[in-house]
């Protein structure tokens, strides 16, 4: 009983870091780099590449006693784009995801893969709209050799060479999740361009628990808006923000990036990028990278601002993303696929 007590008091910090944040669903501060987490819809949303491999890392925490350590890798495509007539350019995406999120002594983990595939419908030559669904398998583990219970405590230390009366090894279960999202964007020149996107995941509510219970996850619906306005031949405003809720708990993060021209043009362009975002309640994320041509390398890190900064000494997490989009063979520059801002 104290130790299923205990586990779920675990899970519940897990699930609840700060008071108002979003369970600890794999989340990155970067999330516009990361967008088939973000949005099904985003699948192989690119206005001048034909593909786009990237990854993620994050490391939550790590002055206090349950750290997180979140990966990610996806590389997405398009299928049957560039073949229409300019007013008629519509493509379908495919894309393949990795998630692993790894927590505390007991190396409380999820793994995740998902697959994902979206529809991109020019509506006019100013307008787009997309929609997408993901499939995902999840595994999630413990090892109960790296804990502790109160069976063991011989009255002075905790035995780890005394039976625990529990489980012992890894324990694992899985389930399959399912997500849909939404994408709409309006380009009605080049220095403008806006999406809104709207997704859902776990539309199918799967069942998680080591123990063979009930424990059904919620629908967690998102919400994001991105923007670029271009003011001038070397800055690039992208203010954007994302909000999302599961069970009560959300996230709401808001903020912006400045993209400034230091070089280059087409494929050899060269951005210096600079960003400020705010996390409700919980943190401030600086950013900041560079890009050259279709590579970007992003570096962030938080600064908790909410209850646990004197616990975590202000030390949030810190994350890092690199980003490659290509071109099919026999192109030889960017090329547009629909009428959005080329932006250099």
């Amino acid at each position: 009983m104290i130790k299923r007590l205990t586990y779920t008091i675990a899970l519940l910090l897990l699930c609840f870091g700060t008071k108002n944040a979003l369970s600890q669903s794999i989340h990155f501060s970067q999330y516009y780099n990361a967008p088939m987490l973000l949005n099904p819809a985003n699948t192989a949303l690119m206005p001048d590449y034909d593909y786009r491999g990237g990854a993620n890392f994050r490391n939550q925490w790590a002055t206090i006693p349950v750290p997180y350590t979140t990966v990610s890798a996806f590389a997405d495509f398009k299928v049957a784009g560039n073949n229409f007539s300019r007013e008629n350019n519509n493509w379908i995406g495919l894309g393949l995801a990795f998630f692993n999120d790894k927590a505390g002594d007991g190396n409380l983990s999820l793994t995740q893969f998902q697959g994902n595939v979206a529809y991109h419908l020019h509506l006019s030559k100013h307008s787009m709209l997309s929609a997408g669904f993901s499939a995902a398998h999840v595994q999630r583990s413990v090892n109960y050799d790296n804990l502790t219970f109160d069976a063991q405590w011989d009255g002075f230390v905790f035995n780890t060479n005394l039976p625990n009366n529990e489980k012992n090894g890894i324990i694992k279960t899985s389930y399959n999740t399912l997500g849909a999202g939404l994408n709409y964007a309006y380009f009605p020149n080049d220095n403008v361009y806006m999406k809104l996107g709207v997704a859902a995941a776990n539309i199918n509510q799967p069942v998680e628990s080591f123990y063979g219970g009930n424990n059904q996850i919620g629908i967690r619906p998102t919400a994001n808006l991105d923007m670029l306005f271009r003011t001038g031949p070397v800055l690039i405003l992208n203010p954007s923000f994302y909000y999302t809720t599961q069970k009560g708990a959300y996230e709401f993060v808001y903020g912006t990036l400045f993209r400034i021209f230091v070089g280059g043009h087409g494929q050899e362009n060269t951005q210096l990028i600079l960003g400020i975002y705010n996390r409700m309640d919980d943190a401030l994320v600086a950013a900041a990278g560079f890009q050259w041509g279709g590579v970007q390398f992003m570096a962030s890190y938080d600064a908790t601002i909410s209850s646990l900064s004197p616990y975590d000494l202000g030390y949030g997490a810190i994350e890092f993303s690199i980003i490659y989009q290509g071109l099919y063979s026999g192109f030889e520059r960017p090329k547009r696929t629909y009428n959005c801002p080329r932006f250099f």
